[in-house]
């Protein structure tokens, strides 16, 4: 599995992560319930959000912002194929 670092866009997942916050994340790596994932959302957009739960279709994930951004309550759940990886931890900025 490759390691990689994702720039973070938008305000969805306000106040955990911010507009352009670094991320190491690694491709390929499962994701885990409650922590961070990149995934491709149905529209083509590749996005970061919270890992809720195991679907039997696939991945349950959320936004932390509840007014901004595309979560599985509008799009459904996020197949396998469309987890692009499993965000580590932020590494921009080192402290908030």
């Amino acid at each position: 599995m490759a390691w990689g670092l994702a720039v973070v866009r938008g305000r969805s997942m306000l106040p955990t992560l911010r507009d352009g916050d670094r991320l190491l994340v690694r491709y390929g790596a499962a994701p885990k319930i409650g922590g961070l994932a990149v995934v491709r959302l149905p529209d083509g957009v590749v996005a970061v959000k919270r890992v809720v739960r195991r679907e039997a279709d696939g991945w349950w994930v959320e936004r932390d912002n509840p007014a901004e951004g595309v979560d599985s309550w509008s799009a459904g759940a996020i197949p396998d194929s469309d987890v692009v990886a499993r965000v580590v931890r932020r590494v921009w900025p080192p402290r908030r």
